[in-house]
């Protein structure tokens, strides 16, 4: 449909506007100084959007973003796990909200970077990569299996450049308040989550998703089922955890160690994490430290990196490489003693 707008300009001369919409593609403008020429021009791409139209052949013309995202849900995120379902289905309704009244084949490359530009003002660069990974694969199954499309936007776009991993691990002080403040929280979950979490290095979903099944008290082991790169792991516990935990179980009727309001298990401790953070004095501290935590304190007792990434579930031993550092120490003393033994010195 064309609109046709007559507007004066600053110098008196009159123009006239013209747009036309049409479902699924982007609103195409233009600006001329006789009407004549603007209702030529609108014919003409009217029957351009028309004659698009008629090719049932070219499917990126026939199908919609939002009809692609809907498809990704039913078909590909059943397969993934729970808290990644949790995670990208928020992502996919803003990409739904961003493009999906636009046909598969109207999405450029410059609306992409629009988009990118959009969320990098409020998110860091690996939060906007991780945006761009969830609608990259909903293109490249498009293009791949579901032959919608025959070449993906996405396919020349980079990834913006990610810092370094940020290690921020808590003090012994730090540690004391930060107990402190959640043991004194409204919130009966995360006292023993922070427990847990300091205890086992797991990430906060792997801790909320525990069940009573996946800990053998008798053994001292948990096992986390539900983990990031889909791997189970099981974590020795150590008998402080383990009376927190035995205190939890006697009083808890639930399938889950931290049960939800109605049914399955807690999904987010935001609230509660952020008023004891406050008390406990701790500024840029996130519950993902925990695990930093845990590790840095492993490292700083003696633990090699092949045994950090065991325990917290590194699939490559580069991830682990940031706790380099702080196991310095214990490798110098390494070397020392094997000087000693060679050199008698």
């Amino acid at each position: 449909m064309a609109t046709i707008v007559q507007r004066k300009n600053r110098d008196g001369s009159t123009v006239f506007r013209v747009q036309v919409r049409r479902r699924g593609m982007p609103a195409q403008s233009a600006t001329f100084t006789k009407r004549s020429d603007a209702r030529d021009w609108a014919s003409q791409m009217e029957a351009a959007l028309l004659e698009r139209r008629y090719f049932p052949q070219r499917e990126a013309a026939r199908h919609m973003v939002s009809e692609a995202i809907e498809r990704y849900e039913r078909e590909v995120m059943p397969q993934k796990r729970p808290g990644s379902i949790i995670v990208q289905r928020s992502k996919l309704q803003w990409w739904k909200a961003r493009l999906g009244a636009y046909a598969l084949d109207a999405v450029t490359s410059v609306m992409l970077l629009d988009a990118r530009t959009v969320l990098a003002e409020t998110l860091a660069p690996s939060t906007v990569n991780d945006y761009f990974s969830v609608i990259s694969h909903i293109f490249t199954k498009a293009v791949r299996e579901w032959q919608w499309l025959q070449v993906s936007p996405l396919q020349y776009l980079s990834k913006l450049k990610e810092p370094k991993g940020r290690v921020r691990y808590l003090s012994e002080d730090e540690l004391t308040h930060l107990l402190g403040a959640c043991r004194e929280s409204r919130s009966p979950h995360l006292f023993l989550a922070v427990v847990v979490a300091l205890g086992t290095g797991a990430r906060k979903n792997e801790v909320l998703s525990l069940r009573w099944a996946d800990i053998d008290f008798t053994r001292a082991l948990v096992a986390f089922r539900i983990t990031k790169n889909g791997e189970a792991r099981q974590i020795p516990l150590t008998q402080h955890v383990l009376v927190h935990l035995r205190q939890r179980a006697a009083e808890s009727s639930s399938l889950y160690v931290f049960p939800g309001r109605s049914t399955g298990h807690a999904r987010c401790l935001w609230d509660s994490w952020a008023v004891a953070r406050q008390r406990a004095g701790l500024v840029g501290f996130r519950f993902h430290d925990l695990r930093h935590t845990a590790a840095s304190y492993l490292a700083m007792s003696g633990a090699n990196l092949a045994e950090i990434a065991e325990v917290l579930g590194h699939r490559n031993i580069q991830q682990t490489m940031i706790y380099t550092h702080l196991t310095m120490t214990h490798t110098r003393g390494v070397v020392e003693r094997m000087n000693r033994a060679v050199f008698g010195e």
